[in-house]
C-alpha cells in the first residue's frame, strides 16, 4: 500500500531590505529584513503546494535537499561581473549575496531533479547560472518599452508568441498576453537552454531546459491569479515526488 504523498514544499528566494522601510523604530532602521512578496506564495497555495520562504543566509544545497520546488522571484539586476561584463550606466542594485545564494539554489534544484522557475529576474538568472548573458538595458519607448511602469502589475501590454511543442505553448497557446517589468532580458542563451517565447520586437521572454524541468519567464504570472504556470510547477513537483518514493522503496 503506497503511503499518501504530502503537498509538495516550494521554495522561494527573496530579497533582503531595512527595517526602516516597514517604518521601525529608528533604533532599528538598520535592522535586515527578508522580504517576499505574497502573490508568488499565495500562487502556489491555490494551485495545491505549500509554500516555504528560504533565507538567503542558509545553505542552499542544504536547503534543496527538503524541497520538491524552487521559485526564483524578481528583484535587482544582477551582476554583470557574473557574466563578463562590467555594470553600465543603467545598471541598479546589485546584491552580490543574493545572486550567489540563488545560482547555488538553481544549481542544487537541477542536480535534485526537481523543477525550478525563474520569473522576471529569475529567468535571467538561471541563463547566467548555466553560462550565459544578458542585453544590460532595454531603451524605454522603443518596442515594447519593457522597461515601462505605466501599467498596473496586472495589465496584459504586449503578446509573447510561444514556441511549438514546449511547455509554455502547452499551458498557454499559441501566444499569452504578459505585463512587463524589466529593463533587462535573455541576451547570449546559455548551453542546455532553448528559448520557447519571444515579443513582437524579439526580445526574449521565456525559456525551457532541454532536459531538465525549468522554465523561465520574463513577466509575473503570480499577479494573475489562477496562472497556469504554478499548476505546472506543483504538478511536477509532486511528480518529482511519486519518483523519488518510487525509487525509496
Amino acid at each position: 500500500m503506497s503511503v499518501p504523498l504530502p503537498k509538495p514544499l516550494i521554495g522561494f528566494s527573496g530579497r533582503r531590505g531595512r527595517a526602516e522601510s516597514v517604518g521601525a523604530p529608528r533604533g532599528f532602521h538598520d535592522a535586515p529584513l527578508d522580504i517576499y512578496m505574497s502573490e508568488y506564495t499565495t500562487s502556489v497555495i491555490r494551485s495545491g503546494g505549500l509554500p516555504v520562504n528560504l533565507p538567503m543566509d542558509a545553505d542552499a544545497s542544504e536547503l534543496v535537499g527538503y524541497l520538491d520546488a524552487v521559485v526564483l522571484s524578481g528583484g535587482e539586476d544582477v551582476d554583470p561581473r557574473r557574466y563578463g561584463e562590467a555594470p553600465g550606466p543603467h545598471t541598479g542594485w546589485i546584491d552580490p549575496q543574493r545572486d550567489a545564494f540563488e545560482i547555488a539554489l538553481i544549481e542544487a534544484g537541477i542536480a535534485r531533479g526537481i523543477p525550478v522557475l525563474g520569473i522576471c529576474r529569475g529567468q535571467q538568472l538561471i541563463n547566467v547560472a548555466l553560462g550565459g548573458s544578458l542585453v544590460q538595458h532595454l531603451v524605454i519607448g522603443e518596442g515594447e518599452s519593457h522597461a515601462s511602469y505605466a501599467y498596473p502589475r496586472a495589465q496584459r501590454v504586449h503578446p509573447v508568441a510561444l514556441e511549438a511543442g514546449s511547455t509554455a505553448a502547452t499551458l498557454y497557446g499559441e501566444t499569452v498576453m504578459v505585463n512587463s517589468y524589466h529593463h533587462q532580458a535573455v541576451g547570449r542563451l546559455a548551453p542546455g537552454l532553448r528559448v520557447t517565447g519571444r515579443a513582437p520586437d524579439g526580445v526574449i521572454e521565456a525559456i525551457e531546459h532541454e532536459s531538465a524541468p525549468v522554465i523561465g519567464v520574463q513577466w509575473h504570472p503570480e499577479v494573475f491569479g489562477g496562472d497556469p504556470l504554478f499548476d505546472w510547477l506543483v504538478q511536477t513537483a509532486q511528480n518529482s515526488q511519486l519518483t523519488r518514493q518510487k525509487a525509496a522503496a
